[in-house]
């Protein structure tokens, strides 16, 4: 059984319920469209503590969700076992990107300093606000206070620069705002 890391992982959901008597879950995906996450395999869900490798035997959009079956997981009992866990692939199976584009999860944990060198704080998440995304900086022991900010993620805008490398991201941004 392969040992997997969890910086080698990225979380595209979760089992939040069982679905019926026959073993099947329903699934809240963070992918967009949400029924991206059935097309990744195998899923790798935190089980017991650690992260193990999961096959998905079949899934299906349901409703304004999706539900999934699991191979070996075959009644409501058992299925109730992987009620909470997450769901993520490891990192490497995500389609490459475009130059200046970037998955959230390679954003959340960035520096965040403005163009005067401040320390506002590391991203924490981000969340869609259907106009644009926002980055939620909170202040920790290294940024100019405690504050949570909101900080569009408007790109040329608001956020002049993302540096993987150095794990930060530059914008211009009142701290006062």
């Amino acid at each position: 059984m392969k040992a997997y890391k969890t910086e080698d992982l990225t979380i595209l959901g979760q089992i939040t319920s069982v679905y019926g008597v026959k073993g099947w879950l329903k699934i809240y995906s963070h992918t967009e469209p949400m029924d991206g996450i059935l097309s990744y395999k195998p899923w790798i869900i935190k089980h017991n503590g650690q992260w193990v490798s999961v096959k998905v035997e079949v899934s299906r959009k349901h409703g304004k969700g999706l539900v999934a079956k699991l191979e070996n997981v075959n009644d409501r009992d058992v299925a109730r076992l992987y009620c909470g866990a997450d769901i993520a692939i490891e990192r490497s199976s995500l389609p490459d990107l475009d130059v200046g584009e970037y998955y959230w999860s390679q954003l959340e944990q960035l520096t965040v300093y403005t163009l005067s060198d401040q320390v506002l704080g590391k991203v924490s998440h981000l969340i869609e606000t259907g106009s644009n995304d926002v980055l939620v900086v909170k202040g920790d022991t290294q940024s100019i206070d405690q504050r949570e900010r909101m900080i569009p993620y408007l790109p040329d805008q608001v956020v002049k620069e993302i540096n993987l490398d150095t794990g930060s991201i530059r914008v211009d941004w009142d701290p006062e705002f």
